[in-house]
Formats: structure tokens, C-alpha cells, sequence
């Protein structure tokens, strides 16, 4: 019998929090394991488990914080977006109070605005938080 695959179903947050004054920025996190870089908090859906539960629980995993979801984003599936297997992402934005910490498979967290972002990012992610600045732009 011929076996079937399927590529493995996750989410990914972009956490919308305040940085200083009225200024809004969104986390990212430095992974702690590989593919190693800065990205956009996020994981695998667990069996059992609904995409929007998913995002709530890999947001608190990663980042200490209670999110508040907010919108779907968009879904992403190119076949490489992920070095490790076919993964198909679908990409929520929260918003959240309090400080970040880094968790689980988080070694390191921080607060950034779009401008600041000039550094490689994990994955898809660039693209990813490309389409979400733009979506942002656009309702201004």
C-alpha cells in the first residue's frame, strides 16, 4: 500500500505590543534551536487541538503572554518555507500586555518596529511580516 503525506500544520503570531511611549512594535524571538535566527513566534499544532488554540499556546509557550487574537492573517505553503519539512503556516495577529519573556524554544526576545527590522529572519518570515506591514499601511 502506497503511503500518503501530508505537510504538517502550524501557526506563527505576530504580537502586536506597545515599545515606548505611543509607539507599537511586534515580538519576534531568537530560536534557540534550528533552523536558528530571529522569528516570529510560532509552532505546531498539536492533535486535538484548533489553529486558533494553537496560536494562544505557542504565543504563551514562547513569549510569557496571555494574546488576544485578533485576525487571520493569511496562510502560507511554499514547500521550502520550512528547511526542516513541508510545513503550511497560518499566520494570526494578537495583541497582548505586559513584557515578554523568552520560553521554550525561545533563547532570546525583543520589541521591534518595522524600521528596525534590517536583520535575516527564520523561514518565510520576512515575507510574512512583509505582507503584514502592508496590510497595516493600507488601513491607515
Amino acid at each position: 500500500m502506497k503511503s500518503h503525506k501530508n505537510p504538517i500544520p502550524t501557526v506563527d503570531i505576530i504580537i502586536e505590543v506597545p515599545k515606548k511611549g505611543e509607539e507599537e512594535g511586534i515580538i519576534l524571538i531568537e530560536r534557540k534551536n534550528p533552523p536558528y535566527g530571529w522569528a516570529i513566534p510560532g509552532g505546531f499544532v498539536d492533535y486535538g487541538e484548533s489553529l486558533e488554540q494553537a496560536a494562544v499556546r505557542e504565543a504563551k509557550e514562547e513569549t510569557s503572554l496571555d494574546v488576544q487574537l485578533q485576525r487571520q492573517l493569511h496562510t502560507y505553503s511554499d514547500p521550502y518555507r520550512d528547511p526542516r519539512q513541508h510545513t503550511i503556516s497560518t499566520v494570526y495577529t494578537a495583541t497582548a500586555k505586559g513584557r515578554p519573556k523568552a520560553k521554550d524554544d525561545a533563547q532570546d526576545i525583543g520589541i521591534f518596529t518595522e524600521e528596525e527590522i534590517t536583520f535575516p529572519l527564520a523561514f518565510d518570515h520576512r515575507d510574512i511580516l512583509e505582507d503584514y506591514f502592508q496590510t497595516k499601511r493600507n488601513k491607515i
